[in-house]
């Protein structure tokens, strides 16, 4: 079933980093929202051209926050980005990306499009189609489009991302049994 909505997007296969869906996350003391950084690999054309795409009929659609006229795309903040010129992460390397975020929780399936109730399944890392909407913006001489985050459907794992997180395991290692911590 395609949607009719220009500015909606399904991606192709993509990798979640920064992966909040199961809580909502606050940044900077802003609105609590549920958010995910997308990671598109380049060779995905399709996902990548739709993205564009659903850019521009954004601005078209958000002519009016935007004084009326067309602006230049040069001066507005878009939400597809290079990870090779953004980005430090391998994990973003030979990628674009796009985050986005929802005040609404995600429905979270797998490839059946049956629920996903164990919150260990979907994680930074993991593998997914995510449906997105994009929207223009113009609040406080910031304008551009925002990416809202739809639903996500698990495809398959993937290699955890640390997203800074360190393990206990590697910052402690085995316990080892004995008292040299102490020495």
């Amino acid at each position: 079933m395609q949607n009719q909505n220009p500015t909606r997007v399904v991606t192709g296969e993509v990798r979640l980093s920064h992966a909040h869906v199961w809580e909502p996350n606050s940044i900077q003391g802003g609105k609590p929202k549920y958010s995910v950084s997308l990671i598109i690999p380049k060779s995905d054309t399709a996902t990548i051209a739709a993205i564009e795409k659903a850019v521009d009929a954004a601005t078209e659609a958000g002519i009016g926050k935007f004084g009326g006229k067309r602006p230049n795309k040069a001066a507005l903040k878009l939400p597809l980005r290079d990870g090779d010129i953004e980005r430090e992460d391998d994990a973003y390397q030979n990628a674009m990306f796009v985050n986005a975020n929802s005040i609404t929780a995600p429905q979270i399936v797998d490839e059946n499009v049956a629920p996903i109730l164990d919150r260990s399944e979907v994680y930074s890392g993991c593998y997914a189609r995510v449906s997105l909407s994009f929207y223009a913006f113009n609040t406080n001489g910031n304008r551009g489009i925002a990416c809202g985050l739809g639903n996500i459907q698990k495809t398959r794992d993937g290699e955890p991302l640390g997203d800074g997180h360190i393990s206990a395991e590697s910052d402690f290692g085995p316990a080892t049994g004995g008292d040299d911590f102490l020495n």
